[in-house]
């Protein structure tokens, strides 16, 4: 039985944190031969989304969008053809103001008129952006509109809202008809970047679930500085320890999982991090609960670097993850009974290292783990 749409987490890739202005129709070609080449389709990959600067300064005569002929000289349904015989989605991108955020027109007021271009080219994912929107408009009206138009265009189309936490988004998301959205600010390839977005979602773990998923922003994961956006990258970027880190904390609060990086040109370590069977897995659970945090004993340490994330699977498993994002070694511990398993119940914990592939064994009432600085462990838990 197919999925429904937005059921799980999107997963896929996205031109803007490496190529941002600088993308073409033979870049996209490329990215969707090597999801496929690679492995990221058959690890869940299906996404192959343009972001910005795609089109042409202005609408045509009739109103209508135009893909820019030097970049796209084929157009963009000849290109969702050439994704969809890959057995790829075609994702692109708009904005709820009158322009984009590099300039180009936006969708405002051209909402219906849009929905049914993207649905004549065969887009499969939308991710609307919130750059140059009237003072005087509403923004929750306008999300809203978009969400009416998609869900009447005569196509199946994902709706990733992208509005960076404003207007308290979190209050009517659901209710627009998003099936992701964005919660943050933009991410940039470096340490600070990802601590501060992970740390500022801690409290959000009721905000995400089936159908509607709290977008932490692009992965970074692989990039190490490669951007053409001074903006976004810088100077080497993150450790490959650094973006395990990372994945594993937008895999465990049930992020959607967008690649940033040039997938055409990434080291085996960062396959192996984007493509964790184990990690994705823990993503992609069917209920798509928040995780919880439990608190790395208070009186040691700080509450924000230190911590403990546990997500309630659909089998009854537990995921926990033991996350260290200070500066230094700690040696962190997991009291089960803060998990509801009392040690009268004469239950323990069987638990599977999610990145060293390996069972631990069993173990009551706690279990510790000494994690380097801004790394973490992960495993999977099931009750014996």
């Amino acid at each position: 039985m197919e999925k429904m749409l937005g059921f799980n987490p999107p997963m896929g890739w996205n031109s803007w944190n490496t190529f941002t202005w600088d993308i073409n129709e033979e870049l996209i070609r490329n990215v969707a031969d090597c999801m496929v080449r690679d492995g990221y389709l058959e690890a869940g990959y299906e996404y192959v989304v343009i972001d910005d600067c795609w089109s042409l300064k202005e609408r045509d005569a009739e109103g209508r969008l135009v893909p820019d002929p030097k970049k796209f000289p084929g157009g963009m349904k000849a290109l969702a053809d050439y994704i969809h015989e890959k057995g790829l989605k075609f994702g692109m991108y708009s904005c709820a103001g009158t322009h984009t955020c590099a300039g180009y027109p936006g969708s405002f007021e051209h909402e219906f008129q849009d929905a049914e271009t993207f649905a004549s080219w065969g887009v499969d994912f939308l991710k609307y952006d919130y750059c140059f929107k009237p003072r005087h408009m509403n923004g929750e009206l306008l999300y809203k509109r978009m969400s009416l138009a998609l869900k009447n265009c005569g196509r199946d189309i994902l709706f990733s809202a992208c509005n960076w936490g404003f207007d308290n988004v979190y209050q009517w998301v659901r209710e627009s008809g998003a099936h992701m959205y964005r919660s943050t600010e933009d991410i940039r390839d470096n340490w600070e970047s990802i601590k501060k977005i992970a740390v500022s979602q801690l409290d959000k773990e009721c905000y995400t679930s089936t159908f509607c998923h709290n977008d932490m922003d692009m992965l970074t994961v692989g990039m190490h500085g490669g951007s053409n956006s001074s903006f976004i990258g810088s100077v080497g970027g993150c450790t490959d320890q650094e973006y395990k880190t990372h994945f594993s904390l937008w895999s465990m609060m049930g992020s959607p999982l967008i690649i940033g990086c040039d997938i055409r040109n990434t080291s085996q370590i960062t396959k192996d991090i984007l493509q964790n069977p184990e990690i994705i897995r823990i993503n992609q659970d069917a209920e798509s609960r928040g995780a919880y945090r439990l608190q790395a004993e208070p009186q040691w340490f700080n509450a924000e670097e230190c911590f403990i994330l546990v997500k309630v699977l659909t089998d009854g498993d537990i995921a926990i993850g033991l996350f260290n994002l200070s500066d230094g070694q700690k040696e962190l511990a997991v009291q089960f009974w803060d998990m509801g398993i009392p040690s009268a119940s004469n239950k323990g914990l069987s638990l599977f290292d999610c990145w060293d592939h390996k069972e631990l064994g069993v173990f009551k009432e706690r279990f510790t783990a000494v994690v380097p600085a801004h790394d973490c462990t992960v495993v999977r838990a099931k009750l014996v």
